[in-house]
């Protein structure tokens, strides 16, 4: 193993930071230029294929165009196409099984010339599975066996031997997340399927519904309109939610009473007071399909601690507490 001692001196890292940067900018943009010409028809052409498959995506590679294509089938799969990774070296000794007619494979190499990739695109070619090529070679031996072929423009690589693949990887990471993006899109795949696949973790608390944190019944604090305040006052200290609700004679949310109403209102004498005089009217409520992430949002603009939750018709069906959302790791 070669190993040579580390001179840093702090603006040369620096600098070739900058220089690995401003590459990959430059392969961006021709990518970018690409797609606005004759790469988006192609591009077009791939996203209707997969769209119209039955099966999976299978995505294959080796060396880092393989650990981006493992990326590319996870972004894939985690947005509404079913996709998984082939290492094509394994799909050689018995992994080809995986593969069936209703998919399509999406093979990357830069050069096209992948040798490891001959067993995998001879099984397409033999069962007639479409194959996507995504590389930079236009007469390689996987462009010319390809169905369609994402043929990316050839940018110099930030390695200044131009060996390691730097540019060239991060442009097959764009255009693989361009094309979940675009098939996102295309399904209309909304932010509750997202969390259909993404339900532990922060992204799964953000993506709750309200539905999934609120109190429901009995515990949600109200008081009918026209009661005395020591009423309300008993109600808002045994739910300890820090308000309570007023509805009206059809059951409808027209008010809420918050600790701090009684703070400013402490002037009056509450024992006669009608919680009418103290109550906010029209506070701000949820619905049950609000995000959790919008529910704490509204909390935080208004400084609020609780919303409560209504339906249709301004009847309360249930209270989210701030509390409750920071327990599921919505911040």
């Amino acid at each position: 193993m070669i190993k040579r001692a580390l001179q840093v001196v702090e603006h040369d890292v620096v600098h070739s930071a900058l220089r690995t940067i401003s590459f990959g900018k430059q392969g961006l943009d021709a990518l970018e230029t690409a797609l606005q010409n004759g790469l988006g028809e192609t591009f077009r052409d791939v996203t209707e294929m997969i769209g119209n498959i039955t099966g999976r995506v299978v995505v294959t590679g080796i060396g880092k165009s393989g650990h981006i294509g493992r990326k590319i089938a996870a972004s894939l799969a985690s947005t509404g196409t079913p996709s998984f990774f082939v290492h094509p070296v394994e799909a050689n000794h018995g992994d080809l099984g995986m593969i069936s007619q209703d998919d399509v494979v999406l093979a990357l190499s830069w050069s096209g010339e992948t040798a490891e990739l001959q067993g995998i695109v001879s099984f397409t070619r033999r069962f007639s599975i479409p194959l996507i090529a995504l590389t930079a070679g236009p007469l390689s031996a996987l462009a010319r066996e390809a169905d369609l072929v994402l043929l990316m423009p050839r940018e110099q690589e930030a390695c200044p031997h131009g060996l390691a693949p730097t540019t060239s990887t991060l442009m097959q990471l764009a255009m693989g997340d361009a094309l979940a993006v675009a098939l996102l899109e295309a399904r209309g795949f909304s932010a509750t399927d997202f969390r259909v696949y993404h339900p532990g973790g922060k992204l799964g608390a953000m993506l709750s519904h309200v539905s999934d944190l609120m109190h429901v019944g009995d515990q949600i604090p109200l008081v009918p309109k026209g009661m005395l305040m020591p009423g309300a006052i008993h109600e808002l200290s045994r739910k300890k939610f820090g308000c309570v609700g007023v509805v009206d004679e059809d059951g409808r949310l027209c008010g809420v009473v918050t600790d701090g109403d009684l703070a400013r209102h402490l002037d009056l004498d509450l024992r006669t007071t009608v919680i009418d005089d103290v109550m906010t009217v029209n506070p701000k409520t949820v619905g049950k399909e609000t995000l959790a992430t919008a529910a704490m949002a509204l909390l935080n603009k208004h400084s609020i601690g609780a919303l409560i939750v209504v339906d249709e018709d301004r009847r309360p069906i249930g209270i989210v507490h701030f509390h409750d959302l920071l327990r599921v790791g919505v911040a």
